[in-house]
């Protein structure tokens, strides 16, 4: 079967199923007779005839920084969902966090044949801003703003902000802060930004001995933990810059024989399965990353169909959920 053949059964021209099979417009009732054409005959398109015709491949490039995290795996989702919708696939890489994998990637990308790129982004260096600049197809970022380029991303100061508000709101004066490197804007700057803007609000210092920096794991939470208690004993309240942060930090407490929360609050940022379950259950923001995934593919179709050609940056917002963790 081919085209012709299709058209010949519905009784339209080659043209309106090219039309029908590129998501091309076309009237309800031609649509419905080339559906159920295909439908009788099981007529599948030749994707290398599409990708020579068209000079596209309906493929997107996905850049993640791992692939065991709650977030990303509902960020994904919601791309994957957006996409198909479209009649776009996608293509999965992983970095493991290394941003100099993400330029390797988005070069690969940029000479081979997708249509686009949406980029989860960690670290904007120098070498990003130039990379973007340069990329031969359109981009979307989700999870940092970056001028010039379509972005999706949270409000992590306001959410930091708020966060550590309740926990002072519940009578903590001693709250220390476990964040991540400053070179992740929206993780280890915002989020640090929200934390010192309310205790200095509340008239409370912050000194170096309150804060401590851990990379993105339970494990690196509970070393941290355990170093602020050596360097801020008086500590009252703890917030991780992430919930696996926060999880790790609860543990090296009970294992110091420190209470939570009548000891020490605790609290994290994600929402995540764990926080729900553990032993309290955690205070932590909710993002919605799975809207942020759909809304990121939304502007990636827009922009490949030609459908919208300004970049545009989306704030979403976000939830503080008080659960056990916090008295």
């Amino acid at each position: 079967m081919n085209i012709g053949d299709i058209a010949e059964m519905a009784g339209v021209s080659r043209a309106a199923v090219s039309r029908y099979l590129n998501n091309g417009y076309i009237s309800e009732e031609k649509k419905e007779r080339i559906r159920e054409a295909i439908e009788k005959t099981g007529y599948k398109p030749s994707v290398m005839a599409q990708t020579l015709r068209t000079k596209k491949t309906r493929l997107v490039g996905v850049i993640l920084p791992r692939i065991h995290s709650d977030s990303i795996s509902s960020i994904v989702e919601g791309i994957g969902t957006r996409l198909n919708a479209g009649g776009y696939d996608m293509l999965l890489a992983t970095t493991e966090n290394d941003p100099s994998r993400e330029l390797d990637f988005l070069r690969i990308f940029s000479n081979h044949r997708v249509d686009g790129v949406i980029l989860l982004a960690t670290v904007i260096t120098k070498e990003h801003r130039k990379l973007l600049r340069e990329m031969k197809v359109p981009v979307v970022l989700v999870g940092q703003s970056l001028s010039g380029v379509s972005c999706i991303y949270h409000d992590d100061l306001h959410a930091g902000e708020e966060l550590t508000r309740l926990m002072l709101q519940s009578g903590r004066k001693h709250i220390g802060y476990i964040g991540v490197l400053k070179e992740d804007v929206a993780v280890g700057q915002h989020r640090r930004e929200g934390y010192l803007s309310a205790m200095e609000a509340a008239g409370l210092t912050v000194t170096d001995a309150m804060t401590v920096t851990a990379d993105f794991s339970v494990a690196s939470g509970f070393d941290r933990m355990k170093q602020l208690l050596f360097q801020y004993p008086e500590v009252d309240g703890v917030i991780g810059a992430t919930d696996s942060i926060a999880l790790g930090a609860m543990n090296c407490l009970k294992a110091a024989g420190r209470r939570v929360p009548e000891d020490v609050a605790v609290a994290g940022f994600g929402d995540n399965r764990i926080a729900r379950v553990t032993t309290p259950t955690l205070s932590t923001v909710h993002f919605h990353y799975k809207e942020s995934g759909g809304t990121a593919a939304g502007k990636m179709i827009e922009l490949m169909e030609g459908r919208a050609h300004a970049t545009m940056e989306i704030r979403l917002g976000y939830e503080v959920i008080r659960r056990d963790s916090i008295a």
